[in-house]
């Protein structure tokens, strides 16, 4: 069975619930007469608080709306639509009290990034971090772009190791957190009480009762299945665990925007993980449906975990309401090796959408190549024009997409931006081993993104991310290897073929293209 999205359900759920109760309003009239005077104030004070409402709506809309065709679009919908136009706008229109709440959360990170970045230029003094840099246009430009946009600082001392899947990331992160002898801090959109679920929690809770301090954020939404038992069971042992911006009333809930997407894992303030597996035995490929799970996952060693650190920290004072400092968390590392890494994270938050604009530099800067995984291909106007450009010009423009779908409507969506790609001589492949789940951007042989973000509208523009950007050939060459062993377990889309589909498989894509800011 395929799986709708828990915010499009919701959706789904909340207007079917309307239509009920607006069934059995009509039928209490119809077989009561003095409903009807009651059925008739109620439609009058409903129509004036709606056109207030609306009235009100219309106006932050026209003044903080900065896309004009988004503006037009809404205003046309709550004139011609009022009460469909209302409903949609709970789901996804702007809502002032979170952003002033975010707004909160974007000062309070400063406190974080500023220790962080404080010792790490002390720790930088004297080195020459930028050698070799401006050989290369897209580092020297990414580089720049994500100090300013997201203060992003660069890092030299570091060592990455690629992890592929489930089987090898599971293991060194319980390694790690078997060693670990200070912290572990722990950030997931989805924990599931399954094996590998119950594995580490269990794995944790030894810890927390060495004395470790554990502490762990899942996010609302993303864990809705998560047993109450599995959280208690790790409070009692003395694991501190928070959700991330709880949802009070999942089905007429506008919370349902604005998840925290992240994965990350940082132990000691020594080793950090970030990439595209969730806790669950599905990312290890136990799903029977999707079948083998193809995922990229990276470790790191060195300063660049500070980066990670801080995302942790700012989001745990979020959830908490506690702040937490000091070196232990920062602290003095030995020598890992010479590779530059930023950890940047993006979300509703910043001022900048960080990791879009870091995906639109690196491939309009490139020279020779773009190569990208992603399960979801349904990237906002700018990356799509960058994808198309680039391949125009002659750039070889790769893309690996699911051949099944996870969620069905994202699927479709998905579906719907490949003709357009092809035409421009973007080449695309559908992975036919399994599932494949990874979130990567190579570029030239010269720089790679690894994290947590989609190549899609709610990645980039609405959730909570965090990517690593690797100026390190030798990363990028490993990179690039697992990614021609993925096209040989993928199929090309040939645009000939792709044309002659049937007018079913185009209306699919038609209804995913719809609903992609539902998803």
């Amino acid at each position: 069975m395929f799986n709708i999205s828990k915010r499009t359900l919701s959706l789904i759920i909340s207007i079917l619930i309307v239509a009920l109760i607006i069934s059995i309003l009509i039928y209490l009239v119809k077989v009561n007469p003095v409903y009807k005077t009651i059925w008739d104030k109620i439609k009058t004070y409903l129509g004036i608080i709606l056109t207030i409402y609306s009235i009100f709506i219309a106006t932050v809309i026209f003044l903080e709306n900065k896309n004009p065709s988004k503006t037009i679009a809404w205003l046309l919908i709550l004139i011609l639509v009022p009460v469909v136009g209302f409903i949609f706008y709970i789901f996804l229109g702007h809502n002032i009290r979170r952003k002033m709440k975010f707004e909160k959360k974007k000062y309070s990170d400063f406190k974080h990034l500023t220790y962080a970045v404080d010792i790490q230029k002390e720790l930088l003094k004297g080195t020459d971090i930028f050698k070799n840099v401006e050989e290369s246009l897209v580092k020297s430009k990414l580089i720049n772009l994500l100090l300013k946009v997201s203060n992003s600082p660069f890092t030299s001392n570091n060592r990455t190791k690629i992890l592929k899947n489930g089987d090898e990331t599971f293991k060194h992160i319980i390694d790690e957190i078997k060693n670990a002898k200070h912290h572990i801090h722990m950030e997931y959109f989805i924990i599931k009480d399954d094996d590998i679920g119950n594995k580490i929690r269990e794995i944790l809770i030894g810890k927390a009762k060495e004395g470790v301090k554990v502490r762990v954020i899942y996010d609302d939404v993303g864990c809705w299945r998560l047993s109450k038992n599995y959280i208690n069971s790790l409070k009692a042992s003395g694991v501190e665990i928070y959700p991330f911006y709880p949802v009070i009333f999942p089905v007429l809930s506008r919370e349902l925007n604005y998840r925290n997407h992240r994965k990350i894992v940082v132990v000691d303030g020594r080793v950090g993980f970030i990439g595209g597996l969730n806790i669950g035995d599905e990312y290890l490929g136990l799903n029977p449906r999707l079948g083998f799970w193809r995922d990229t996952h990276i470790k790191i060693e060195g300063e660049a975990v500070y980066g990670i650190q801080n995302t942790f920290l700012k989001d745990w004072e979020f959830v908490s309401g506690k702040y937490i400092s000091g070196k232990s968390y920062y602290p003095k590392l030995p020598y890992y090796g010479e590779q530059i890494i930023q950890i940047t994270p993006s979300g509703p938050d910043t001022e900048w959408r960080s990791i879009m604009k870091a995906y639109f530099t690196m491939i309009a800067t490139a020279e020779e190549r773009v190569w990208i995984a992603t399960p979801y291909l349904v990237p906002e106007d700018s990356i799509n024009t960058a994808l198309m450009t680039a391949a125009l010009s002659g750039i070889d423009v790769r893309i690996i997409i699911p051949s099944k779908p996870d969620h069905i409507l994202v699927y479709w969506a998905s579906r719907s931006n490949i003709e357009d790609l092809l035409k421009a001589g973007v080449k695309i492949y559908t992975y036919e081993k399994g599932f494949i789940h990874s979130k990567l951007l190579l570029v030239d042989g010269e720089v790679a993104s690894v994290g947590t973000a989609n190549l899609d509208i709610r990645s980039l523009e609405m959730n909570f991310e965090i990517n690593s950007f690797i100026y390190d050939k030798e990363v990028v060459k490993e990179l690039e290897k697992d990614f021609i062993e993925d096209l040989s377990h993928s199929k090309e889309v040939i645009l000939e073929e792709h044309l002659k589909r049937n007018i079913l498989v185009k209306f699919k894509e038609s209804i995913g293209r719809l609903l992609s800011p539902l998803l």
